[in-house]
């Protein structure tokens, strides 16, 4: 029989992430946020509102542009890295950069590590071209069984 692990504290997560070399200081864009950085790459972690979850990501990890956590967009073709000021082209270096230290951080916070997650880089926000305003332009549908005009 498996035995669940104790998750560590807020304060102890943050003190695990310095010890492995991860960059952890204040983020002033989320209340009690902390921004935490390594290569290029960043989160936003805040304290959690359960035991089981002591420790919970604001801002999901993302490749850091001008000290923002960029968001990566998928739009069907080809992944972007979206900041507020900025859209590029996401390379296949800052996708792996992303995956590595979303798994890092999961595995050094207690964290479950999903399939889905462990064999690729999962997007923030998912908008396909051929997709986008499609659900507008569908008419409602026609109800036969109501009785119309002179019936």
């Amino acid at each position: 029989m498996s035995r669940k692990l104790a998750k560590p504290s807020y304060d102890q997560a943050l003190q695990i992430l310095r010890s492995q070399s991860f960059d952890v200081t204040p983020f002033n864009g989320v209340a009690n946020g902390m921004l935490v950085s390594r290569h290029g790459v960043g989160a936003v972690l805040i304290p959690g509102q359960s035991k089981e979850e002591p420790t919970a990501f604001a801002i999901h990890p993302g490749i850091l542009v001008r000290g923002e956590v960029a968001r990566l967009v998928d739009r069907g073709y080809q992944k972007f890295i979206k900041s507020s000021q900025y859209e590029l082209p996401a390379t296949a270096s800052q996708l792996q950069a992303i995956h590595t230290f979303s798994e890092e951080v999961k595995s050094l916070l207690g964290d479950v590590s999903l399939y889905n997650e462990s064999i690729g880089t999962t997007s923030d926000l998912y908008q396909y071209d051929r997709l986008k305003g499609r659900e507008a332009a569908q008419p409602a549908a026609a109800r036969p069984w109501e009785l119309t005009g002179g019936h």
